[in-house]
This record gives structure tokens, sequence and C-alpha cells, in this order.
């Protein structure tokens, strides 16, 4: 009796312990930020695109973002880094954020990528996050303007390639060899260095129109 008791035990699945995986750090919270983040990446960059469209069509138009000197939406379109690639730089926008908000839905609906999809992510961001501060710095010291869409699409585009970079680490899609501990800390303080990362650079902008902030005091 004993030996037909324990057989039972064994072959009861109910029995058998489930198999512990770690638990991704963000979870969720991906699916969202790809969901929200990207929509209003999108949007942004549509309505840069829209601004760009009425300024072909009418020299005369005064773009609906150009407030004064400093926060300007027509000197930046007007500049050559707005066509960095030959075509207006917002129609990147447009088609990336456009991805990143559907893998967000797909996500909250159930989907998990696989890891050459969270690899495309990854460079994808890469491209984004160096584009992004490449321009910040065109802004900031050549052009010499601010664009309010332009820096809404600096905000999200800084957010998603953060959380995304982390995740990839933190789950191994990216090897990161001996230094895991030191992106398993970064993960723990994401916030604080995301917040550290947009300091800096408010920072950068708050140094290079002094003269005009300072003059409005």
């Amino acid at each position: 009796m004993t030996a037909t008791t324990h057989t039972t035990r064994n072959e009861d699945p109910e029995s058998v312990p489930p198999e512990r995986t770690e638990p991704p750090l963000f979870g969720r919270g991906l699916g969202w930020l790809y969901l929200i983040g990207g929509g209003i990446g999108f949007l942004a960059a549509f309505a840069l695109s829209v601004e760009e469209y009425l300024s072909l069509l009418n020299p005369d138009y005064v773009t609906t973002c150009s407030i004064n000197p400093v926060v300007s939406c027509g000197s930046v379109m007007e500049s050559d880094q707005a066509t960095a690639f030959g075509f207006p730089n917002p129609l990147i926008g447009v088609a990336a954020f456009a991805i990143v908000t559907t893998t967000g839905v797909a996500m909250l609906s159930g989907f998990r990528p696989p890891r050459w999809y969270w690899i495309g992510m990854q460079l994808g961001t890469i491209f984004g996050v160096g584009f992004v501060h490449w321009l910040i710095w065109q802004s900031l010291y050549d052009i010499h303007a601010l664009c309010p869409y332009c820096m809404v699409v600096w905000v999200v585009t800084i957010a998603i390639f953060w959380y995304t970079t982390l995740h990839n680490l933190e789950r191994k899609h990216v090897p990161v060899g001996p230094v895991r501990p030191l992106v398993l800390g970064a993960a723990r303080v994401h916030t604080v260095l995301l917040l550290v990362w947009y300091l800096v650079i408010v920072g950068m902008i708050l140094e290079a129109f002094w003269t005009y902030w300072s003059s409005l005091l």
C-alpha cells in the first residue's frame, strides 16, 4: 500500500511544484511605456510634420509652436539639420513611434517578443537616442532655437531607450557578463538615473539660452 501511494503521488501533476522563474523588473510597465510614450511621440512627430507641410504650402505661414526668439519651431524647420537624411526628420519619428506603439499594444495583449525582436528594438532605440542627442546639440549650439514638439520627442525617446536597454540587459537578451550586478543596481534606481539624465539636458538648455532667460526676470 505504501508503494501504491508513492506511485500515485509521482503521477499526480499537482504534487510537482511549478518551476520558478525570475520575474522581470519592469513587467507590463514596459508595454505601457511603449503604448503611452510611443503614442505621445507619434503625435508630436505627426504635428511637426503637419507644421512643415503647411510651411511648404505657404512661405509666410507662422508655425503654432513659434512662441518667441528661443522657442521657435520655424527656426528649427528651416535649418539644414531638419532634413538630416534628405527628407524631413519628423517622418522618421512617425514611422518609429508607430512601431513602438504597436509593440506596446501587442505586449499588453499577451505578446512576448522573441530575442531577435528585442535586439531590433535595442538597435532602433540606440539610433533614436543618438540622433536625438545630436539634434539637442545642434538646437542649442548651432540653430540656437528650441522646438516644443521636438523636445517632447526628446523626452519620450530617452525614456524608451533607457527602459528598453535595462530590460534587455536584465533579461539577458544582450549579454553583459561580469557587469551584471551593475546592471541590476542601475535597474533598482532607474527613475533616479533617468531624472539625472533629464536634469543634465535642462541644465544645458538653461546655460545655452541664459542671456534670454535672464532678460525675462
